[in-house]
């Protein structure tokens, strides 16, 4: 039964590491009776390094870039940019219980943003040795996530309505030569609950979820 039921969870605008505490704790706390969740979630302006960071980026001793603050997460990947107008979404997924591996999950992410993209006629694709989803070959969405006791932390971040200028002060998720791009600047009438409605059905879709639970959407 509880494969076949997600929360989904609107929470809105709040800080990084809120989030972050809660879904860590959300982790340590949960067992194999526990829901699934999904949460969306944007976040006020703030700099994320993964597990793979090696500062490319020039940090101050405060931890500051321009006045946004970096924070150390514990997913994978390495430094993206989170705020206002960007669609986060945190995968509280067990993936032992609905027999996926790793691999298997984030091909599902990968067609899940290029399924939803192209709902809305734009068109996107990956790139084999670059995670994350291209549109013009520009980067629109960002993947990074942790497993642990067989479970998925952290998630997705897609470009929706957002100011694009803090990427330039990082090389994003580590790479030079890499440049953003958002839903925006394909379609500026799209709203984040436009997007939001069609990535649950896709995701239902996707992990076979016949019974949704829609908190504060």
């Amino acid at each position: 039964m509880q494969n076949k039921i997600i929360f989904f969870k609107n929470i809105g605008l709040i800080d990084w590491i809120i989030t972050s505490d809660k879904m860590n704790r959300f982790t340590e706390k949960r067992n194999s009776f526990t829901f699934d969740e999904i949460w969306f979630v944007e976040h006020y302006p703030v700099f994320t390094k993964g597990l793979l960071e090696k500062n490319y980026s020039i940090i101050s001793k405060n931890n500051f870039i321009n006045n946004i603050p970096v924070m150390t997460s514990n997913r994978g990947g390495k430094i993206t940019y989170h705020g206002p107008g960007q669609q986060m979404l945190y995968f509280l997924i067990d993936l032992k219980r609905r027999q996926i591996n790793i691999r298997q999950f984030i091909d599902i992410m990968h067609i899940l943003i290029v399924e939803t993209l192209n709902y809305f006629s734009i068109k996107s694709k990956t790139k084999k040795k670059f995670p994350g989803i291209y549109a013009n070959d520009k980067k629109i969405c960002s993947l990074g996530l942790r497993v642990k006791k067989g479970c998925t932390l952290h998630g997705l971040s897609l470009n929706v309505d957002m100011d694009l200028t803090p990427f330039n002060y990082i090389h994003p998720c580590g790479d030079l030569y890499i440049k953003m791009t958002q839903i925006k600047e394909f379609n500026a009438f799209l709203t984040l609950e436009d997007i939001r409605i069609v990535l649950i059905n896709k995701i239902s879709q996707l992990l076979n979820v016949k019974i949704i639970k829609k908190l504060c959407l």
